[in-house]
């Protein structure tokens, strides 16, 4: 009996724990971010997920930065995690909400400028992509 229970656990965390979570949606897009810490002008990825969103930055087809971000932490490169606060404090302004980032990416439209702190984000969604996030065949 308990070899059973043992079986049929070890088979659900298999097929369901450890399972991909596909995103909600993905996008390609020219991704501009300024601040006086962090600076790029790349094309890129966004996929948004249910309690995330991830930021795939590339330069000349090579991964340059790779961001996860949470309502409370921030996640680079998938090692290094900081609380959301904390990564505002270092590369936006501590005056920022904690969840700021999360919520600014889960926007459709981002565009998003603070001149007192000289902060820019702004993503150009690719116009060959249609509502459901797939490319256009030729």
């Amino acid at each position: 009996m308990l070899l059973k229970f043992f079986i049929l656990s070890l088979l659900i965390i298999i097929f369901t724990g450890c399972g991909y979570k596909q995103p909600i949606s993905t996008k390609s897009a020219t991704v501009v971010v300024k601040t006086p810490n962090l600076k790029f002008y790349d094309k890129g990825f966004i996929e948004k997920y249910q309690d995330k969103v991830r930021l795939t930055i590339f330069n000349l087809g090579v991964v340059i930065d790779d961001m996860t971000i949470y309502k409370d932490r921030v996640c680079k490169n998938f090692i290094l995690c900081i609380d959301a606060a904390e990564f505002n404090s270092n590369y936006l302004d501590e005056s920022y909400e904690k969840d700021f980032l999360y919520n600014l990416f889960n926007d459709e439209d981002i565009n998003f400028k603070d001149k007192e702190n000289g902060i820019l984000i702004r993503i150009l969604y690719d116009k060959n992509e249609d509502e459901n996030n797939t490319t256009l065949e030729k």
